[in-house]
Protein backbone atom coordinates (compact mmCIF):
# COMPACT_ATOMS: atom_id res chain seq x y z
CA UNK A 1 0.00 0.00 0.00
CA UNK A 2 1.30 3.16 -1.16
CA UNK A 3 1.10 6.51 1.32
CA UNK A 4 1.29 8.88 -0.90
CA UNK A 5 -0.02 9.28 -4.83
CA UNK A 6 2.72 7.76 -6.95
CA UNK A 7 3.72 9.35 -10.68
CA UNK A 8 4.01 6.18 -13.19
CA UNK A 9 5.39 6.71 -17.07
CA UNK A 10 3.86 4.42 -19.88
CA UNK A 11 5.46 4.31 -23.29
CA UNK A 12 2.91 2.58 -25.18
CA UNK A 13 4.22 1.22 -28.10
CA UNK A 14 3.26 -0.47 -30.93
CA UNK A 15 5.29 -3.70 -30.05
CA UNK A 16 6.61 -3.08 -26.34
CA UNK A 17 5.33 -1.29 -23.94
CA UNK A 18 7.80 0.31 -20.94
CA UNK A 19 6.59 1.12 -17.49
CA UNK A 20 8.32 3.60 -15.30
CA UNK A 21 7.44 4.41 -11.84
CA UNK A 22 8.74 6.97 -9.97
CA UNK A 23 11.99 6.43 -8.06
CA UNK A 24 12.05 2.82 -8.78
CA UNK A 25 12.80 3.22 -12.68
CA UNK A 26 11.62 0.43 -15.46
CA UNK A 27 9.07 -1.89 -13.61
CA UNK A 28 7.72 -3.34 -16.20
CA UNK A 29 8.60 -4.58 -19.68
CA UNK A 30 6.20 -6.23 -22.12
CA UNK A 31 4.74 -6.68 -25.75
CA UNK A 32 2.03 -4.73 -26.75
CA UNK A 33 -0.09 -7.79 -27.01
CA UNK A 34 -3.91 -8.07 -25.55
CA UNK A 35 -6.02 -11.59 -25.94
CA UNK A 36 -9.64 -11.28 -25.93
CA UNK A 37 -12.33 -14.07 -25.41
CA UNK A 38 -14.70 -13.23 -28.50
CA UNK A 39 -17.83 -14.33 -26.53
CA UNK A 40 -17.73 -12.08 -23.65
CA UNK A 41 -15.40 -9.40 -24.87
CA UNK A 42 -13.44 -10.42 -21.43
CA UNK A 43 -9.29 -9.70 -21.37
CA UNK A 44 -7.79 -13.13 -21.16
CA UNK A 45 -4.01 -12.38 -21.10
CA UNK A 46 -1.75 -9.51 -21.29
CA UNK A 47 1.67 -8.73 -22.33
CA UNK A 48 4.40 -11.61 -22.76
CA UNK A 49 1.23 -14.45 -22.12
CA UNK A 50 -0.52 -12.90 -24.90
CA UNK A 51 2.43 -12.87 -27.07
CA UNK A 52 3.12 -16.35 -27.07
CA UNK A 53 -0.72 -16.89 -28.42
CA UNK A 54 -0.25 -15.04 -31.67
CA UNK A 55 -1.36 -17.10 -34.43
CA UNK A 56 -1.89 -19.73 -31.99
CA UNK A 57 -5.52 -18.84 -30.56
CA UNK A 58 -8.54 -20.86 -31.24
CA UNK A 59 -11.66 -19.12 -33.02
CA UNK A 60 -12.97 -18.44 -29.35
CA UNK A 61 -9.94 -16.00 -28.37
CA UNK A 62 -8.52 -13.07 -30.63
CA UNK A 63 -4.76 -11.91 -29.67
CA UNK A 64 -4.27 -8.87 -31.39
CA UNK A 65 -1.96 -5.69 -31.22
CA UNK A 66 -4.61 -2.48 -29.72
CA UNK A 67 -2.02 0.06 -31.09
CA UNK A 68 -1.63 0.52 -35.01
CA UNK A 69 1.60 3.09 -36.12
CA UNK A 70 2.20 4.08 -32.51
CA UNK A 71 -1.32 5.20 -31.96
CA UNK A 72 -4.76 3.64 -30.43
CA UNK A 73 -6.50 1.34 -33.13
CA UNK A 74 -8.40 -0.22 -30.34
CA UNK A 75 -10.05 1.98 -27.20
CA UNK A 76 -11.40 -0.89 -25.19
CA UNK A 77 -8.49 -3.19 -25.42
CA UNK A 78 -5.84 -0.10 -25.30
CA UNK A 79 -7.92 0.47 -21.79
CA UNK A 80 -7.62 -2.80 -20.28
CA UNK A 81 -3.38 -3.02 -21.17
CA UNK A 82 -3.20 0.35 -19.42
CA UNK A 83 -5.37 -0.48 -16.03
CA UNK A 84 -3.52 -3.75 -16.23
CA UNK A 85 0.18 -1.52 -16.02
CA UNK A 86 -0.93 0.49 -13.49
CA UNK A 87 -2.81 -2.76 -11.36
CA UNK A 88 0.60 -4.44 -11.94
CA UNK A 89 2.39 -1.69 -10.77
CA UNK A 90 0.40 -0.28 -7.61
CA UNK A 91 -1.53 -3.61 -6.75
CA UNK A 92 -5.23 -4.19 -7.38
CA UNK A 93 -6.25 -2.43 -3.81
CA UNK A 94 -5.78 1.28 -5.28
CA UNK A 95 -6.47 3.81 -2.66
CA UNK A 96 -4.71 6.97 -3.87
CA UNK A 97 -5.13 7.06 -7.52
CA UNK A 98 -1.57 7.78 -9.56
CA UNK A 99 -0.34 11.00 -12.00
CA UNK A 100 0.15 9.14 -15.23
CA UNK A 101 2.65 10.40 -17.92
CA UNK A 102 1.92 8.57 -21.21
CA UNK A 103 4.55 8.96 -24.40
CA UNK A 104 2.65 9.68 -28.13
CA UNK A 105 3.91 10.44 -31.58
CA UNK A 106 4.50 13.79 -31.86
CA UNK A 107 2.39 13.44 -35.33
CA UNK A 108 -0.86 12.17 -33.45
CA UNK A 109 -3.87 13.98 -34.25
CA UNK A 110 -5.74 16.07 -31.31
CA UNK A 111 -8.27 13.03 -31.55
CA UNK A 112 -5.94 10.21 -31.08
CA UNK A 113 -4.17 12.54 -28.03
CA UNK A 114 -7.84 12.79 -26.37
CA UNK A 115 -8.05 8.86 -26.39
CA UNK A 116 -4.86 7.76 -24.70
CA UNK A 117 -5.74 10.80 -21.91
CA UNK A 118 -8.93 9.15 -21.90
CA UNK A 119 -7.92 5.20 -21.91
CA UNK A 120 -5.48 6.71 -19.24
CA UNK A 121 -8.36 8.22 -16.49
CA UNK A 122 -10.26 5.44 -17.69
CA UNK A 123 -8.05 3.16 -15.92
CA UNK A 124 -7.52 4.25 -13.18
CA UNK A 125 -5.42 7.81 -13.53
CA UNK A 126 -6.17 10.15 -10.70
CA UNK A 127 -4.22 13.07 -13.00
CA UNK A 128 -2.92 12.22 -17.11
CA UNK A 129 -0.03 13.66 -19.21
CA UNK A 130 0.63 13.08 -22.83
CA UNK A 131 4.53 13.46 -23.97
CA UNK A 132 6.05 13.80 -27.54
CA UNK A 133 8.23 10.86 -28.15
CA UNK A 134 10.85 13.04 -29.64
CA UNK A 135 11.18 14.52 -26.86
CA UNK A 136 11.54 11.80 -24.76
CA UNK A 137 13.57 9.85 -26.50
CA UNK A 138 15.61 12.89 -26.52
CA UNK A 139 16.00 13.75 -22.89
CA UNK A 140 16.40 10.21 -22.50
CA UNK A 141 19.18 10.09 -24.33
CA UNK A 142 20.61 12.46 -21.73
CA UNK A 143 20.96 15.58 -24.08
CA UNK A 144 20.49 18.52 -22.81
CA UNK A 145 17.30 20.44 -24.86
CA UNK A 146 17.55 23.88 -22.81
CA UNK A 147 20.34 25.17 -24.66
CA UNK A 148 20.19 27.62 -27.19
CA UNK A 149 21.48 24.59 -30.24
CA UNK A 150 19.90 22.46 -31.83
CA UNK A 151 19.63 18.87 -31.83
CA UNK A 152 18.59 16.47 -33.97
CA UNK A 153 16.80 12.99 -32.97
CA UNK A 154 15.28 10.13 -35.18
CA UNK A 155 12.97 7.89 -33.16
CA UNK A 156 12.21 4.46 -34.84
CA UNK A 157 9.95 2.16 -33.24
CA UNK A 158 7.72 -0.72 -34.42
CA UNK A 159 4.82 1.40 -35.78
CA UNK A 160 6.14 4.98 -36.62
CA UNK A 161 9.36 6.71 -37.12
CA UNK A 162 9.53 10.37 -36.11
CA UNK A 163 12.58 13.11 -37.00
CA UNK A 164 12.70 16.35 -34.66
CA UNK A 165 14.82 18.83 -34.18
CA UNK A 166 14.79 20.68 -30.60
CA UNK A 167 16.32 23.55 -29.51
CA UNK A 168 15.89 26.13 -25.89
CA UNK A 169 13.23 23.13 -24.90
CA UNK A 170 11.10 23.37 -27.99
CA UNK A 171 10.83 21.10 -31.27
CA UNK A 172 11.63 23.41 -33.86
CA UNK A 173 10.91 21.17 -36.78
CA UNK A 174 9.29 17.63 -36.87
CA UNK A 175 8.12 15.34 -39.11
CA UNK A 176 6.38 11.51 -38.93
CA UNK A 177 5.56 8.69 -41.13
CA UNK A 178 3.64 5.76 -40.14
CA UNK A 179 6.43 3.46 -40.93
CA UNK A 180 8.59 1.66 -38.61
CA UNK A 181 9.76 -1.74 -37.96
CA UNK A 182 6.81 -3.65 -38.50
CA UNK A 183 6.69 -2.15 -41.58
CA UNK A 184 10.27 -3.69 -42.53
CA UNK A 185 8.84 -7.54 -41.59
CA UNK A 186 5.06 -6.32 -43.72
CA UNK A 187 7.52 -5.90 -46.58
CA UNK A 188 9.65 -9.10 -46.33
CA UNK A 189 6.31 -10.81 -45.93
CA UNK A 190 5.25 -9.56 -49.35
CA UNK A 191 8.31 -9.81 -50.95
CA UNK A 192 8.84 -13.68 -49.98
CA UNK A 193 5.37 -14.18 -51.23
CA UNK A 194 5.53 -12.68 -54.64
CA UNK A 195 9.19 -14.32 -55.28
CA UNK A 196 9.31 -17.62 -53.81
CA UNK A 197 5.24 -17.91 -53.34
CA UNK A 198 5.47 -18.41 -49.99
CA UNK A 199 3.79 -17.56 -46.86
CA UNK A 200 4.88 -16.89 -43.67
CA UNK A 201 3.91 -14.99 -40.66
CA UNK A 202 5.27 -11.88 -38.28
CA UNK A 203 7.21 -13.46 -36.28
CA UNK A 204 9.26 -15.53 -39.13
CA UNK A 205 9.92 -11.76 -40.92
CA UNK A 206 10.90 -10.37 -38.13
CA UNK A 207 13.32 -13.26 -37.68
CA UNK A 208 14.64 -12.79 -40.65
CA UNK A 209 15.05 -9.08 -40.32
CA UNK A 210 17.40 -9.65 -37.42
CA UNK A 211 18.72 -12.43 -38.44
CA UNK A 212 20.25 -11.37 -42.16
CA UNK A 213 18.48 -7.61 -42.58
CA UNK A 214 20.77 -4.62 -43.55
CA UNK A 215 20.45 -1.09 -44.99
CA UNK A 216 23.17 -1.43 -47.29
CA UNK A 217 23.77 -4.23 -50.24
CA UNK A 218 25.94 -6.54 -49.93
CA UNK A 219 28.45 -4.66 -52.42
CA UNK A 220 28.80 -1.48 -49.77
CA UNK A 221 28.73 -3.83 -46.43
CA UNK A 222 32.09 -4.00 -44.55
CA UNK A 223 30.81 -5.58 -41.81
CA UNK A 224 30.42 -9.90 -41.96
CA UNK A 225 27.19 -10.55 -41.93
CA UNK A 226 25.32 -14.25 -42.24
CA UNK A 227 24.25 -14.39 -45.26
CA UNK A 228 21.31 -16.85 -45.62
CA UNK A 229 18.66 -18.08 -43.79
CA UNK A 230 16.47 -20.68 -43.79
CA UNK A 231 12.46 -20.33 -42.99
CA UNK A 232 9.62 -22.57 -43.19
CA UNK A 233 6.45 -21.12 -44.35
CA UNK A 234 3.10 -22.34 -46.24
CA UNK A 235 3.46 -22.79 -50.35
CA UNK A 236 0.64 -20.30 -51.86
CA UNK A 237 0.01 -22.85 -55.05
CA UNK A 238 -0.72 -26.25 -52.70
CA UNK A 239 -1.07 -24.93 -49.43
CA UNK A 240 1.76 -27.45 -47.93
CA UNK A 241 4.41 -26.64 -45.74
CA UNK A 242 7.88 -26.00 -47.44
CA UNK A 243 11.01 -24.59 -46.68
CA UNK A 244 13.55 -22.29 -48.21
CA UNK A 245 16.73 -20.13 -48.44
CA UNK A 246 16.68 -16.17 -48.49
CA UNK A 247 19.53 -13.99 -48.58
CA UNK A 248 20.16 -10.87 -47.40
CA UNK A 249 20.09 -9.29 -50.67
CA UNK A 250 16.24 -10.58 -50.90
CA UNK A 251 15.70 -8.68 -47.39
CA UNK A 252 17.72 -5.82 -48.90
CA UNK A 253 15.50 -5.52 -51.85
CA UNK A 254 12.47 -6.43 -49.74
CA UNK A 255 12.95 -3.30 -47.49
CA UNK A 256 13.87 -0.42 -49.88
CA UNK A 257 10.54 1.04 -49.83
CA UNK A 258 9.88 1.52 -45.97
CA UNK A 259 13.67 2.58 -45.98
CA UNK A 260 13.32 5.28 -48.34
CA UNK A 261 10.03 6.67 -46.84
CA UNK A 262 11.88 7.28 -43.23
CA UNK A 263 14.74 8.61 -44.85
CA UNK A 264 12.83 11.08 -47.26
CA UNK A 265 10.79 11.99 -43.97
CA UNK A 266 14.03 12.99 -42.11
CA UNK A 267 15.27 15.28 -45.10
CA UNK A 268 12.60 17.04 -44.77
CA UNK A 269 13.00 17.83 -41.68
CA UNK A 270 16.51 19.29 -42.51
CA UNK A 271 15.18 21.36 -45.53
CA UNK A 272 12.93 23.13 -42.76
CA UNK A 273 15.38 23.97 -40.30
CA UNK A 274 16.87 27.43 -39.75
CA UNK A 275 20.52 27.41 -40.95
CA UNK A 276 21.63 28.28 -37.47
CA UNK A 277 20.62 25.21 -36.24
CA UNK A 278 21.30 23.39 -39.55
CA UNK A 279 25.13 23.90 -38.45
CA UNK A 280 24.47 22.46 -35.24
CA UNK A 281 23.71 19.31 -36.72
CA UNK A 282 26.12 19.30 -39.41
CA UNK A 283 28.33 19.33 -36.08
CA UNK A 284 26.42 16.84 -33.82
CA UNK A 285 25.22 15.01 -36.32
CA UNK A 286 21.62 12.62 -35.78
CA UNK A 287 20.83 10.68 -32.33
CA UNK A 288 19.07 7.78 -33.54
CA UNK A 289 16.64 6.34 -30.58
CA UNK A 290 14.32 3.23 -30.43
CA UNK A 291 14.03 -0.41 -31.39
CA UNK A 292 14.27 -0.34 -35.05
CA UNK A 293 16.93 2.18 -34.72
CA UNK A 294 19.02 -0.98 -34.23
CA UNK A 295 18.40 -2.50 -37.59
CA UNK A 296 21.75 -3.45 -38.89
CA UNK A 297 24.36 -0.60 -40.93
CA UNK A 298 21.13 1.71 -40.58
CA UNK A 299 22.91 4.55 -39.23
CA UNK A 300 25.84 3.94 -41.97
CA UNK A 301 22.91 3.97 -44.24
CA UNK A 302 21.54 7.77 -43.24
CA UNK A 303 24.94 8.76 -42.82
CA UNK A 304 25.61 8.29 -46.11
CA UNK A 305 22.04 9.81 -47.78
CA UNK A 306 21.87 12.92 -45.67
CA UNK A 307 25.46 13.60 -45.57
CA UNK A 308 25.71 14.16 -41.37
CA UNK A 309 26.65 12.02 -38.57
CA UNK A 310 24.44 9.70 -37.25
CA UNK A 311 24.95 7.78 -34.26
CA UNK A 312 22.89 5.38 -32.28
CA UNK A 313 22.30 6.03 -28.68
CA UNK A 314 23.45 3.93 -25.77
CA UNK A 315 20.73 2.24 -24.84
CA UNK A 316 17.76 2.95 -27.91
CA UNK A 317 14.81 0.83 -26.79
CA UNK A 318 14.77 2.40 -23.72
CA UNK A 319 15.22 6.39 -24.31
CA UNK A 320 11.79 7.29 -24.28
CA UNK A 321 10.44 5.75 -20.70
CA UNK A 322 13.99 6.82 -19.67
CA UNK A 323 12.98 10.37 -20.83
CA UNK A 324 9.50 9.96 -19.26
CA UNK A 325 11.09 9.01 -15.63
CA UNK A 326 13.50 12.57 -16.24
CA UNK A 327 9.68 14.72 -16.87
CA UNK A 328 7.93 12.77 -14.12
CA UNK A 329 10.55 13.81 -11.74
CA UNK A 330 10.46 17.29 -12.65
CA UNK A 331 7.21 18.11 -14.38
CA UNK A 332 6.46 22.30 -13.52
CA UNK A 333 10.17 22.51 -15.71
CA UNK A 334 8.88 20.53 -18.33
CA UNK A 335 5.07 21.68 -17.77
CA UNK A 336 4.89 23.93 -21.43
CA UNK A 337 5.80 20.90 -23.73
CA UNK A 338 2.76 18.48 -21.88
CA UNK A 339 -0.79 18.02 -22.74
CA UNK A 340 -2.56 17.21 -19.29
CA UNK A 341 -5.77 16.52 -18.03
Amino acid sequence: MFALSKRIGVDLGTVNSFVWLQGRGVVVEEPTVVAVSLKDKRVVAVGTVAHHMLGRTPGTIVASKPLKHGVIADYAVTEALLRFFLQKVMGRGIILKPEVMVSVPAGSTQVERRAVLEAALSAGARKAYLLDEPLAAIIGAGIPIAEASGNMVLNIGGGAAEAAVISLGGVVASKSVRVGGNALDEAIQKYIKKKYNLVIGEMTAEHIKIEIGSALTSASQRTSHKQMVEIKGRDAVNGLPREIEVSRDDVYEAIQSPLNIIIGMVKRVLEEVPPELASDIIDKGVMMTGGTAQFSDLGRRLSDELSVPVSLSEDPLHCVIKGIGVVLDDIDTYRHVLKEK
